[in-house]
């Protein structure tokens, strides 16, 4: 009897301390050395010479075994290595050499807002980082939220709710989140405040950072298309990533070109389309951009969501933009 009753307190106690949670399922959490196979991508018909503006170089379909694997919303680039967030508070690094998958590593974004139980928690949409010092910066969108994270995104350095984005729909927040080389970081909500327009936020530097400044502005995609990323060109002009789903599933994606000098106070922008991604090049959920420089050549990348289907493959396509370089800065 004694120990009967033992048991039973101690079963109490335990109740006492944890939460409870009668949620949903919680969300799988990707393991530390994920094994990560990638295999070429060639579209239907071949390869064209050109995707509007852009050069095709070539892709792969990622694909992993770890039932946290997928679903990535943002894409960055550091020292050669693609850092992938999923919108559950998982992030895979990894390269690619020779067409294989070199190093793949998992973390998982234990501090973020709410417990990280449920997808409202860790509904990780965003994400841009500092080449220099290797921190990193992610948009939550249902709490329209924004949180700094140490290099290796072991701990949260810093976390912000702008009151710029507090009027924003929970989630159909922050889906853009882009570090600029001046310092300012810009963000866009993926819908509102009407059909036509998308709140967009230029602020004066860190967001995490009590003092920083909101300039809102509002960006108009094209029509019917919501915006998913954005990232810098080397003139300081904005691309962004926008996609549009049609029934019964059908994806198209569109690049827009933004100029710099064109975000101001209050402004409404728009842009150039410079590149259409649709079956049968493409026809999945582009959500991830990313921008580099190699040799010279400005390079563009971007990674799918796969919505955490796993018939689904994850699409990382690179393109060249080889007229990027007679863009001149603007003022």
């Amino acid at each position: 009897m004694r120990r009967s009753s033992s048991f039973l307190f101690s079963v109490l106690a335990v109740l006492l301390v944890v939460p409870r949670y009668d949620g949903p399922e919680r969300l799988p959490m990707i393991r530390d050395r994920p094994h990560v196979t990638a295999s070429a991508y060639v579209p239907a018909g071949g390869w064209p010479a050109r995707i509007g503006a852009l050069a095709p170089v070539g892709g792969v379909t990622l694909s992993s075994s770890d039932p946290a694997f997928g679903g990535f919303s943002a894409l960055a680039l550091r020292d050669g290595r693609a850092h992938l967030l999923s919108d559950g508070g998982n992030v895979v690094t990894l390269a690619i050499r020779g067409g294989r998958v070199s190093d793949p590593r998992g973390h998982v974004l234990h501090q973020g807002p709410g417990v990280g139980w449920d997808r409202r928690d860790r509904d990780s949409e965003s994400l841009t980082l500092d080449p220099a010092t290797g921190r990193t910066w992610v948009g939550y969108e249902t709490h329209n939220q924004i949180w700094r994270y140490a290099p290796g995104y072991g701990s949260a350095e810093r976390r912000s709710a702008p009151a710029a984005m507090r009027g924003w729909v929970r989630n159909l927040g922050a889906e853009s989140l882009v570090r600029l080389r001046d310092g300012t970081f810009l963000t866009l909500a993926e819908r509102k405040p009407n059909r036509r327009t998308r709140h967009g936020i230029l602020f004066t530097g860190d967001p995490t950072v009590p003092g920083t400044h909101s300039i809102r502005f509002l960006f108009q995609p094209p029509d019917r298309y919501d915006p998913s990323d954005a990232a810098e060109l080397p003139n300081g002009d904005i691309v962004v990533l926008t996609r549009r789903f049609q029934y019964p599933f059908r994806f198209t994606a569109k690049l827009v070109q933004v100029r710099r000098a064109d975000i101001r106070r209050n402004a409404t922008v728009s842009g150039t389309v410079i590149a259409t991604l649709a079956p049968p090049v493409l026809g999945e959920n582009a959500e991830g951009l990313a921008i580099t420089q190699e040799r010279g050549v400005t390079t563009v990348w971007i990674v799918t969501d796969n919505d955490g289907m796993a018939l689904r493959p994850t699409y990382l396509l690179k393109l060249r933009w080889p007229d990027a370089d007679k863009l001149r800065a603007r003022p």
